[in-house]
């Protein structure tokens, strides 16, 4: 696929993205390399290769789930203006 310098006044147009007339030919052709390069991605050979989160091969390491701290609600519920069944309670924000 390749873009014209119609197309691309066209797409322009519809963005509100002034572009200067001179600025036009070098820009088509950097659109066009892009597209070009996205061609590529179609390629067959690509088909069987699985998606891999990360390019490199290796496993992310986690730390142990445990719990690490107490239950502190109801000391941090205390300095609290407002609290209703264990909640802070804000003022209304949305109507």
């Amino acid at each position: 696929m390749s873009l014209s310098p119609s197309q691309l006044k066209h797409v322009a147009h519809l963005s509100r993205i002034a572009l200067e007339e001179s600025k036009i030919p070098a820009l088509v052709q950097d659109l066009n390399a892009i597209l070009a390069f996205a061609e590529q991605l179609k390629d067959g050979r690509l088909d069987d290769l699985a998606p891999m989160a990360h390019p490199l091969d290796q496993q992310q390491p986690l730390r142990a789930d445990v719990v690490n701290e107490t239950n502190q609600r109801d000391i941090l519920l205390k300095g609290a203006p407002a609290t209703e069944q264990g909640l802070f309670l804000v003022p209304k924000v949305i109507e």
